[in-house]
Parts: structure tokens; C-alpha cells; sequence
């Protein structure tokens, strides 16, 4: 199964980034890792080899990149202000040099997004920002509201950035035509700590009247790698 590593400078950022991409045809699917994870969690948390009968006949590639998380939303160190400034500055790392490097190398377009936890935040909020770009969104195990990291401040970036606040205010037709034309899915456990966080996040998308599905399972299912594993097999691409 080709396994490809990738690392350049970004300017947006100001420092090299690195992401890893698996398989050799099929739809991409971006994946963002856990909190504070890099590029190689994925695959060290197998991950890959859950989905390397779907990787290995053609039918998804994945690109793994790293997240700013410990610069940004984890950053207890710097004021909430510029938590949210590298988050943006990440964002336009992910659109100017991910995404058309992605597209080239791989010749598809738009792309899919996928995390587990607060890589699933990343994903939908990905997703929701730009539907023109990532067309579908696979979450597990998400949490989505931001503003926990943020110390009690509040802007109109940080409103943008919590798909739970932006998503019932939401009227532009340019987003909602393209949202709604979108693939959502939303997977958590029975005894997932991010439970409540998904049936809220499905419940506004059907206020919305957008087209999504929720998907909690049973048997005691919790928020580790395991459940993921078997979901990403079930739920990938």
C-alpha cells in the first residue's frame, strides 16, 4: 500500500509542516488527529491498517496532516486573541497549501475531512467554513463547541469558529446550498464522554433541515481508539 511523507515551510505558519498520505486511488479523505496530535497518529494508532483492505483496492486515499493545537486552543500561555489568530493562520495553511497540493498530486477534487475527537472539531468545522472545498465531513467521538479554550472571551472569529453557535444563525444561501448538497456523518458511543456533543451538533442540522446522519452505538461503545477503528471501517469514505 504506497505510503508517501510530505514536508515543506509554511509561510502562513512560519515553520515546516508535514503530513503523510496512504493509498493510490479513490476519493481523499483529509484526516486530522486527536489533540495535539501529528500527522503519524493514524497510523500509530492503526488506524490505517483498519482501513488497508479499502486503501489497497482503490477505493479512498487518506492524507494525515498535524495540527497547531499546542500554538493555538491549547496555548493556556498566550491570550485568547492570539489562540485564535494561529488557529486562522493554520486554516489558511490547510487551503493555500494542503489542499492545492493534495489536488495536484492526487487529481481530486473537492476533498472529504474526517477526525476523531478534536480532530473532529477541525473536520466539521473545515467542512461548514468551506463547502465548496471539503464536500464530506466523517466525525467520531467530536466535541465542537471552542469556546472552553478560549477563558471567557468571545469574538466574531471565535463565534465563526464554534459550528455549535454560527450553525442556527446560519442564512447565507451560498453556504446553505452547498452545505446542503454536502455529505455529514456523525458517530459517537452510547458511553462516548462527546455523546451529548454529537446529538446536539445532529439536532441543529435538523433544525437547519440540513442532510446528515447520526450514528450512536451500542454495547458500551466509549471514546477511544478501538471504537474508532471499527467505526472508520464501517463509516470511511
Amino acid at each position: 500500500m504506497p505510503r508517501e511523507y510530505h514536508r515543506w515551510f509554511s509561510h502562513q505558519l512560519g515553520r515546516d509542516m508535514e503530513l503523510v498520505t496512504h493509498g493510490h486511488a479513490g476519493p481523499v479523505m483529509l484526516v486530522f488527529p486527536t489533540s495535539m496530535g501529528a500527522f503519524f497518529e493514524y497510523e500509530d494508532r492503526g488506524m490505517v491498517a483498519a482501513l488497508g483492505d479499502k486503501l489497497a483496492l482503490g477505493l479512498m486515499r487518506i492524507a494525515c496532516v498535524s495540527t497547531v493545537d499546542s500554538e493555538s486552543f491549547y496555548a493556556n500561555g498566550i491570550p485568547p486573541r492570539a489562540r485564535i489568530d494561529r488557529y486562522l493562520a493554520y486554516e489558511r495553511y490547510l487551503l493555500q497549501d494542503v489542499v492545492p497540493f493534495l489536488t495536484h498530486t492526487t487529481g481530486q477534487a473537492p476533498l472529504g475531512v474526517t477526525g476523531c475527537s478534536f480532530g473532529a472539531y477541525h473536520a466539521l468545522a473545515m467542512a461548514l467554513r468551506h463547502p465548496d472545498v471539503f464536500t464530506s465531513c466523517v466525525t467520531m467521538g467530536g466535541a465542537y463547541d471552542i469556546t472552553r479554550f478560549l477563558d471567557g472571551y468571545y469574538d466574531t472569529d471565535a463565534y465563526l469558529l464554534c459550528p455549535p453557535h454560527f450553525l442556527p444563525g446560519l442564512a447565507d444561501p451560498w453556504f446553505l446550498d452547498r452545505i446542503n448538497r454536502n455529505k455529514f456523518v456523525f458517530i459517537t458511543g452510547e458511553s462516548d464522554i462527546c455523546r451529548a456533543d454529537n446529538e446536539q451538533i445532529a439536532a441543529l442540522f435538523a433544525q437547519k433541515g440540513i442532510p446528515h446522519s447520526l450514528h450512536i452505538w451500542s454495547h458500551g461503545s466509549e471514546h477511544d481508539w478501538p471504537e474508532w477503528r471499527k467505526m472508520a471501517q464501517a463509516y470511511l469514505p
